[in-house]
């Protein structure tokens, strides 16, 4: 049937008909052909295997994604057809140039930069925690004098100073 189908004088919708079969189910025939290596464009096309994204070298593949992102929507699906590609193994391949391109995740927790900056930022916290707590404690003392101004400061008397 998919033979049939792909022959050049016969549509894939004459061929469905035939087949008593709907021409979407044909078409996922064929695709299926096609990645498979089993139709003979398909065999004459990829050389007797099939197209997968994942046996292309890296070279291919950035050729690919070099080509296709410079494409219109139209000549884009006219690119995917002729190199016999679908959207999901553009974007599979999209998807793996943007993964080598990040840099490497630590497995082992922080770099010592990273460990060091932890510390710094840690100890920065402390020292302002403890800064507002003295300011505080001046101000609490500054008041507490200021109370006991007004009432009269008899602590020299009490302490016999000389002065």
């Amino acid at each position: 049937m998919i033979t049939k189908a792909l022959r050049p004088n016969i549509s894939v919708a004459e061929a469905a008909r035939e087949a008593g079969i709907s021409k979407q189910t044909l078409y996922v025939w064929i695709r299926e052909a096609k990645i498979l290596g089993v139709s003979s464009r398909a065999k004459k096309k990829n050389r007797g295997r099939p197209r997968k994204s994942s046996r292309w070298s890296p070279e291919e593949k950035l050729r690919i994604l070099n080509e296709s992102s410079a494409l219109s929507d139209e000549a884009l699906g006219a690119f995917m057809r002729r190199e016999g590609l679908h959207d999901a193994d553009l974007l599979e391949m999209r998807e793996a140039a943007l993964a080598g391109l990040r840099p490497p995740v630590l497995r082992r927790g922080l770099s010592p930069e990273e460990q060091e900056l932890k510390t710094v930022k840690r100890e920065l916290r402390r020292k302002e925690k403890a800064l507002a707590e003295a300011a505080a404690l001046l101000i609490l003392q500054k008041k507490f004098q200021a109370l006991m101004g007004e009432e009269g400061d008899d602590t020299a008397e009490t302490f016999g100073d000389d002065s």
